[in-house]
């Protein structure tokens, strides 16, 4: 009975947590009343947050903040990646600005620009900000559920980076359906290394923190370190993405003891199903008590989303034993959110049939800052989001997805989107004309490639073009293949054929 009262306890204790509105400024402290001094996250350095330090520590950084800028300002976190980062974006909500992540990895130019184009009051390079200085009283509670709480920068078709305006009601909406089982009738612990400033990292560990799941969290992916911690720690769960998984494997995760893993989860690009068998058989479903035996297959977990959409909004389970029965990509809607299949017309086309895939729900953006006509052209005038990716139509609500519409490269679960790293090569002096295209990868999943059309009479050294792209261009965007070429194949209509560019890669 007593056991019965500490649960029934601990369910209304997150209830009245979580209950109401909830914004980005806010989850801090709702975190501590719900967890206290319970260890939330810990880090390789030793550091420790349980919701009590992590509202002290938010409100402490905010103030700062909150003397420097204005409500509904931007303020550009380019922090080193890691939990501090994330803490940092927290403490800007909650000061009652906008955060606008930066991935460390990018280029000074490509920061400029997210700089520039967001209209930044202030730059977070160093957590010096948040140390002495003036202070002032944070405002977040004024915030809005339908407020933009956060711009996420994504390449755009036209090759310049466009900043996502994402809601405080997007980001939280979903993901707070996770605090309904209370943290203390499981012992779970996720092993994170993604980028925070990445959608899948920031709504990722968003969504860890409120369930109450222990995260074990690196700055950086090193495979070796994640397998050692996994298998020190016994961690229950591991969030990454394709590339994550085949760095694991070459790692020799065969050779590991990863039976304490009961979730695989996984995002950002496609996941191949033999990567997907392999882990499963490494995890177990259980280990059995006294003899402490493992048995079964771990759970795997895909999810589907993009920076427009606030993170996930569909998702793929393959449970243990599944076999070769479920290895289609399929997507089940997660709840509050709709997907369509519909022709060039916008009509929904015929089960089983192909066509574009779109989504409604609330983490759908609020517009493309400063950018009316991208706004108008991803998202429709009654709310779906036009993803620029094909599916199939299935029963119920499902899809599988069918490939990429938009020409999106998707390089170890980063999206590189070729017009971006076209404009950078063709800046060099010689090169009349860049065309980049994706390679198949073992390792990355895809790599770009550029072929290049060199200015009439003049010699092109791919080695000067690569020293550029080098300098301009994070490194997963930078091309790993390069040719030269006279002519682009072309259709009728003068489009270059991206199909027969890539055979110009071909060994044969």
């Amino acid at each position: 009975m007593t056991g019965n009262v500490q649960l029934m306890h601990a369910i209304e204790k997150l209830r009245l947590a979580f209950v109401g509105d909830l914004t980005l400024g806010e989850l801090a402290s709702r975190l501590s009343a719900a967890h206290g001094s319970t260890t939330l996250v810990e880090e390789p350095n030793g550091e420790r947050w349980s919701g009590d330090r992590l509202v002290s520590t938010v409100d402490e950084w905010a103030m700062r903040v909150r003397a420097l800028v204005a409500p509904g300002d931007r303020v550009v976190v380019r922090l080193p990646n890691g939990f501090g980062f994330f803490v940092a974006c927290l403490a800007v909500s909650r000061a009652g600005a906008i955060v606008v992540p930066v991935n460390d990895k990018m280029r000074k130019s490509e920061i400029d620009h997210v700089v520039r184009d967001s209209g930044a009051a202030l730059v977070v390079n160093d957590r010096a900000v948040f140390h002495g200085g003036p202070t002032a009283a944070p405002v977040a509670d004024s915030a809005s559920p339908d407020d933009v709480a956060a711009v996420l920068y994504t390449s755009g078709t036209t090759g310049l980076p466009k900043g996502a305006q994402l809601t405080h009601r997007g980001l939280l909406s979903g993901i707070r359906r996770g605090a309904a089982v209370p943290s203390s009738i499981r012992d779970d612990e996720a092993v994170f290394a993604l980028p925070v400033a990445h959608i899948m990292g920031f709504a990722g560990l968003l969504g860890l923190l409120i369930a109450g799941v222990r995260s074990y969290v690196f700055p950086r992916f090193h495979p070796v370190e994640v397998l050692d911690a996994i298998e020190q720690r016994r961690s229950s769960i591991f969030v990454g993405v394709p590339t994550m998984y085949r760095m694991l494997l070459e790692a020799g995760a065969a050779q590991r003891d990863l039976k304490s893993v009961r979730v695989w989860m996984s995002g950002a690009d496609a996941m191949p199903p033999d990567l997907v068998r392999s882990f499963q058989r490494f995890g177990a479903s259980a280990t059995l008590p006294l003899v402490g035996t493992s048995v079964g297959e771990a759970l795997f977990v895909e999810g589907y989303g993009m920076v427009e959409l606030s993170g996930g909004v569909a998702f793929k389970l393959t449970p243990p034993f599944a076999g070769g029965l479920l290895l289609r990509p399929v997507g089940v809607p997660l709840p509050s959110n709709d997907l369509r299949v519909v022709d060039d017309t916008g009509a929904s086309v015929a089960m089983g049939r192909v066509g574009a895939l779109e989504v409604r729900g609330p983490g759908v953006l609020k517009g493309y800052l400063g950018n009316e006509e991208a706004s108008a052209e991803a998202v429709t005038a009654d709310g779906w989001l036009r993803t620029g990716d094909l599916a199939r139509r299935l029963p119920f609500g499902a899809v599988e997805f069918a490939g990429r519409a938009k020409d999106v490269i998707k390089v170890g679960g980063y999206s590189v989107f070729a017009a971006e790293v076209q404009a950078v090569l063709e800046e060099v002096d010689g090169v009349a004309e860049a065309v980049v295209v994706g390679l198949d990868d073992t390792r990355l999943g895809q790599v770009p490639a550029a072929a290049l059309r060199a200015v009439p009479g003049q010699d092109l050294d791919t080695a000067d073009v690569a020293a550029h792209a080098v300098e301009h261009l994070a490194a997963y965007k930078v091309p790993a293949r390069w040719v030269v070429v006279d002519e682009l194949p072309r259709t009728g209509t003068g489009k270059v054929q991206r199909d027969l560019v890539r055979l110009l890669f071909s060994d044969g």
